[in-house]
């Protein structure tokens, strides 16, 4: 398994794999490319993909700090730490048959030594309570990520202003987000 720094040239198998298991629209070119330059401060990228035998495995997509927008589903007064040195982590994908051999804890530590270089302290991400078996949450979790915050209802406004399709729900999303901090050690 090869950990790189995302590039354009992954841009098409990003967008298909993150399509594949989060649902329509969830990625296309125009957002991945903006993802990507959210990604990178002090000219050290902090999105990674894995890939094996030229097959791209998974991927983890994180925000600098300061390079993404606080919104209405961010409980920053409850963090702890300043704002201006946390990361989003935007999403973590590993393609199903290559689930449960440690790509995305693998993904994740990468991001972290990033951000780390950046000035970040932590991270707070959005992770998805539907997911098979609950599983990004207990991975989020193990990695030491701390509950915030639940938010019912996360990503129906992507699917009614953006056309987000969610795996589950369809073309009006229900599910719901644990808001998770991870204080980097």
């Amino acid at each position: 398994m090869d950990i790189k720094e995302l590039t354009p040239e992954h841009y098409d198998a990003v967008i298909a794999l993150g399509n594949l298991v989060h649902g329509d629209n969830y990625l296309d070119l125009e957002s991945i490319k903006l993802i990507h330059q959210k990604s990178i401060k002090d000219n050290i990228n902090a999105s990674f993909v894995g890939i094996e035998n030229n097959q791209l495995l998974g991927f983890r997509l994180t925000f600098a700090p300061l390079n993404w927008t606080v919104d209405r589903w961010c409980s920053c007064e409850l963090w702890q730490v300043p704002i201006k040195k946390v990361c989003y982590f935007k999403c973590n994908t590993v393609a199903e048959a290559a689930r449960g051999k440690g790509i995305g804890g693998l993904l994740l530590n990468e991001s972290v030594k990033a951000v780390k270089k950046q000035g970040g302290v932590a991270g707070v991400s959005h992770i998805w309570l539907q997911s098979p078996g609950n599983s990004a949450f207990r991975y989020f979790s193990k990695a030491g990520g701390k509950l915030v915050k639940t938010h019912p209802n996360r990503w129906l406004p992507d699917s009614l202003e953006n056309g987000y399709v969610c795996t589950l729900c369809g073309s009006e999303c229900h599910c719901d987000a644990a808001e998770m901090l991870l204080t980097f050690k």
